[in-house]
């Protein structure tokens, strides 16, 4: 898997302060995303082991204490992520106490394969649904287009 930013501190992607990772890999290719640099699956770095662990620690550290991870794209639900994404939100939910996740994903909740379902069972909020650019609308909490839905698990 490759990323292409990793944010330690990060207050716009989800509710309270939060580390928040944008990984590579899209297939959605969204009328006016705000993100395409992060389409191709080998856009960006690899995604390390040693990310993964800064990734814990940042969500640890006490001096700025961390409500959760945010993870976006890209699309984390991307083939080329699952087996990465899953590894890191079981470490989260392992090693770090009373942290949430954050997702968001263009694929529609009710359309994932087996391997995507089982992150999102340890995932607290999802937003699912491809950017629509006839329905955006910049009043919207956390969506950028109406379509989009905000699921709380």
């Amino acid at each position: 898997m490759n990323y292409s930013k990793y944010y330690p501190i990060d207050v716009l992607n989800g509710e309270g302060t939060r580390c928040t990772l944008f990984v590579s890999g899209c297939i959605h290719n969204c009328k006016g995303c705000y993100n395409q640099s992060t389409w191709s699956p080998d856009a960006g770095e690899l995604f390390t082991e040693q990310l993964a662990d800064q990734i814990i620690k940042d969500l640890n550290d006490q001096r700025i204490k961390k409500q959760g991870l945010t993870l976006s794209g890209g699309d984390p639900l991307h083939p080329a992520n699952v087996a990465e994404v899953l590894k890191l939100v079981k470490r989260v939910k392992t090693e770090c106490v009373a942290k949430d996740i954050w997702m968001w994903s263009g694929y529609l909740l009710a359309d994932l394969n087996v391997k995507q379902k089982q992150i999102i069972e340890l995932v607290d909020v999802l937003i699912d649904g491809k950017f629509e650019k006839d329905l955006a609308d910049p009043s919207l909490a956390w969506r950028g287009s109406s379509n989009q839905v905000i699921y709380y698990f």
